[in-house]
């Protein structure tokens, strides 16, 4: 798919003001430049996403069989190597591997509005976005450079763009509060992340409607998902604090970290888990597996999940008609911490 080629040095030079001998001192540090004309030249740079690398620029109008992802929960974290999180490197590892097959090199790409701007990264085919998150501006950029992408999971702002799959998450949020009542829960809580994408949106939906269908009081809490297994031990916190005297039969975990540090925060206070409160969560860790008792999860089909987004850009990319959304299933592997007879 040809691409325009962009933004100039001249069209910067123009908007600044300045010569395009400047714009390329202001850039490269060099010249006799004032302090502030060199601030000016690189904020209007910035604003205007001027890609300086001449080979990118080249690439923007051919195909150069190779695709950039773009995992936005790992740029929110700030942490691109969370321990005992695994789900990311088993997509990246399973999109990679997919694309390799089908002729195509991939590019982990960190946030594309951050600068310096990875060289070539504006020049590749296309790109999957792991979550967009709520007025997501690397979503804004590609839709302004006209590259070709598609989300893993759907972007909140656009309830018309069908170019993502992810696994179903109404159904496993389902499945595991379904779970929860036919081991004898009457009322549950919900540990949501922070962050403003589908994944957490769709799933807190889910989980109130369900709870509206049985005329249980739901029970909300948000917790960073930078904050880890802390942010677990303050949600356990925060719930003992709220529902003091009479604590919820189960609480669902959007993350791993947040579900181990629920479990240790839980058993400090003196409960015991599945005994006194069950707990699952929506994406299986090493921190679900390797907790005591091991904790009820899902885990993701990012073969299939990364399968399905392959498809979507190349049919994207080669100006066929979406097919999307494509939903997948996730695996549900109960473990001790749900096992309460009813």
């Amino acid at each position: 798919m040809a691409r325009s080629g962009g933004v100039t040095i001249r069209d910067v030079a123009r908007r600044a003001g300045v010569s395009i001998a400047a714009v390329s001192m202001a850039l490269n540090g060099t010249g006799t430049l004032s302090v502030a004309t060199r601030a000016r030249v690189r904020a209007v740079a910035d604003e205007m996403e001027y890609q300086a690398d001449s080979l990118a620029r080249g690439l923007r109008s051919s195909s150069v069989g190779a695709i950039g992802l773009v995992i936005r929960s790992l740029d929110l974290l700030g942490d691109y190597a969370p321990e005992g999180v695994d789900v990311f490197t088993r997509f990246i590892g399973a999109t990679t591997s997919q694309a390799m097959a089908r002729g195509l090199s991939v590019m982990l790409v960190p946030d594309l509005t951050k600068r310096p701007t990875p060289p070539l990264a504006l020049g590749l085919d296309g790109y999957i976005v792991d979550l967009p998150h709520v007025d997501d501006p690397v979503v804004r950029l590609l839709e302004r450079r006209g590259i070709p992408y598609v989300t893993v999971g759907r972007d909140p702002d656009r309830p018309d763009f069908t170019d993502w799959a992810s696994e179903d998450g109404a159904a496993a949020t389902r499945r595991a509060l379904d779970h929860f009542a036919h081991r004898g829960a009457g009322s549950v809580a919900l540990v949501r992340g922070a962050g403003r994408n589908a994944w957490n949106i769709d799933a807190e939906l889910t989980y109130r409607e369900w709870c509206a269908e049985r005329g249980i009081a739901p029970y909300v809490d948000e917790a960073d998902e930078r904050d880890g297994e802390a942010g677990g031990r303050l949600a356990a916190e925060r719930l003992l604090a709220a529902k003091a005297g009479r604590l919820p039969d189960a609480v669902f975990c959007f993350t791993g970290r947040h579900a181990a540090g629920l479990l240790a925060g839980l058993t400090a206070a003196g409960l015991r888990v599945p005994a006194d409160v069950m707990i699952a969560v929506a994406s299986d860790s090493e921190h679900a597996r390797h907790s005591r008792p091991a904790i009820t999860a899902f885990e993701l089909s990012t073969q299939a999940t990364s399968a399905a987004l392959l498809d979507l850009l190349q049919a994207r990319m080669d100006g066929r008609p979406s097919t999307g959304p494509i939903l997948t299933s996730a695996r549900f592997h109960p473990r001790g911490s749900t096992k309460r007879r009813a």
